[in-house]
Formats: structure tokens, C-alpha cells, sequence
């Protein structure tokens, strides 16, 4: 057996990361920051606070040619723009995840529950769909009296 074949059988299992941990695979990045919704911001240069704020996680990618942005409260979060992140939790069992390149430090903390946003989020399916529903019916009431009025 040569060592190509017995590293191929021999591999690791993937790693699990949970509550804490480090990431570096820009995918499992991606599905980690694309729950969020409200966030805390903490920006920290070289151990100095550069920028404080709250905002919605509006859209994250992975993109070498785009930046990661913020501003007047919307993030724009690429996981290009970083070379890991890490998870952790407060001493109050709230979560934070730190975006890490250089000397460049990007913590969030959530100001919402995705479990409750999901909730939420199927409520408004729930009702979306409702509403189409009445629209179509209703559609279709005017298309049934206008072809009773059609025909003698």
C-alpha cells in the first residue's frame, strides 16, 4: 500500500465547531454569518477601537474583488476580507463571532434570535401566502361574473 492510498483511507473527519471554536473554511464562514440579522459591532485596529455601532447584516458573500462595508447601519460582510473567524461566548452565554485579519478585529454580537426570526420569518410565509390566495380567489370571482355577463 503505497502512503497516497493509506492517507486517502485514513482521512480526518470534518471538523465540528460548537458554540466555540475557530473557523477557516470561507463556506462554513458564510453559513455562519448569513443567520445574522441585528448586530453590535465592535472594529478594533491593532488592539485600538476604531469603530463602535449597531446595524442589520444585510448581505454577506465571498468575493475577492468586493469589499466588506459598513455604514449607516447596514453590513456588508465579506468573508474575503478576513482570514478566519472565531466563535465564542460572553461570560452571559451570549454569542460573538470575531472576524480576524492582521491586526484587524471585527466582533459581532447578536441583538437578535435566529430561532425567533425564523419563526417570525414563517409567519410571514404563512400570511404572504394567505393573501395570494385571497388575490386569486378574488381573481377568479371577477373573471366567472364577467363571463356571466358575456353570455345570454
Amino acid at each position: 500500500m503505497s502512503h497516497d492510498q493509506f492517507s486517502r483511507s485514513e482521512r480526518l473527519p470534518a471538523p465540528c465547531i460548537i458554540d466555540t471554536g475557530t473557523v477557516v473554511n470561507k463556506q462554513d464562514m458564510l453559513r455562519l454569518l448569513a443567520d445574522l440579522s441585528r448586530v453590535r459591532y465592535v472594529h478594533r485596529q491593532d488592539g485600538t477601537v476604531a469603530s463602535e455601532g449597531e446595524g442589520h447584516v444585510l448581505e454577506v458573500f465571498a468575493d475577492a474583488q468586493r469589499s466588506t462595508l459598513i455604514a449607516n447601519h447596514a453590513l456588508y460582510l465579506n468573508v474575503h476580507s478576513f482570514d478566519y473567524l472565531e466563535l465564542g461566548k460572553s461570560p452571559e452565554q451570549e454569542p460573538w463571532f470575531d472576524l480576524i485579519q492582521d491586526g484587524r478585529h471585527l466582533r459581532l454580537i447578536p441583538l437578535s434570535n435566529p430561532m425567533i426570526e425564523q419563526n417570525h420569518h414563517r409567519l410571514n410565509v404563512a400570511a404572504l401566502e394567505a393573501v395570494v390566495a385571497e388575490v386569486l380567489s378574488a381573481n377568479w370571482d371577477v373573471q366567472i361574473d364577467d363571463e356571466e355577463h358575456f353570455s345570454f
